[in-house]
């Protein structure tokens, strides 16, 4: 029985690393298998979006060159984003299959659409891209602006004739005081 207790711990001995820098090589090993199943999963989220991407080139090439509010690429980050313009992107969701179509705003992000179809994201996109030409064409509209009718202004009094008369009066003002201290005196 002693035999058999040897031979178990000779073998938990050998699977044990008894160096470290065993077992550092070990760690670097499954670190890298980790990132390499990482890298996987970013490359197939990149091509996933790369598909969705191709699909939205019809869309895209029915866009009037003189509307310049889109400007479609993935960006290869550590979340890769499909950007359709300025504040809206599609990014995979968590399960790497689904497709969330958000947009920034001021109040945060809102979720436009998610699917695991690319043609429904594609009529999600159509009709984003619909709506934002619209409100550029409202925003460019010069709507016709008003001249304000002014108001005849009373017209303005010369400011000397005032003066004059003030002065005059105090002229005669201290005239009269003179006068009067001067009978006063006799």
């Amino acid at each position: 029985m002693a035999e058999a207790q040897n031979i178990g711990s000779e073998a938990a001995d050998e699977a044990r690393p008894t160096r470290l820098r065993d077992a550092l090589r070990k760690a670097r090993i499954e670190a890298a298998d980790r990132t390499g199943v990482v890298v996987d999963l970013r490359d197939a989220e990149v091509a996933r979006l790369e598909i969705l991407g191709e699909a939205l080139d019809p869309l895209f090439a029915q866009v009037p060159d003189s509307v310049d509010l889109f400007d479609r690429g993935i960006s290869q980050g550590e979340t890769p984003r499909l950007w359709i313009d300025v504040v809206a992107h599609i990014v995979m969701g968590r399960d790497k299959r689904a497709y969330r179509f958000v947009q920034d705003t001021r109040f945060g992000r809102i979720l436009i659409a998610e699917s695991h179809d690319v043609p429904d994201i594609v009529d999600a996109v159509t009709d984003y891209v619909a709506r934002r030409m619209v409100e550029r064409e409202h925003a460019m509209v010069a709507s016709p602006v008003a001249v304000p009718v002014r108001a005849e202004e009373p017209r303005r009094r010369s400011r000397f004739w005032p003066f004059a008369f003030g002065f005059l009066l105090g002229v005669f003002a201290l005239f009269g005081v003179a006068l009067y201290a001067s009978l006063s005196s006799f």
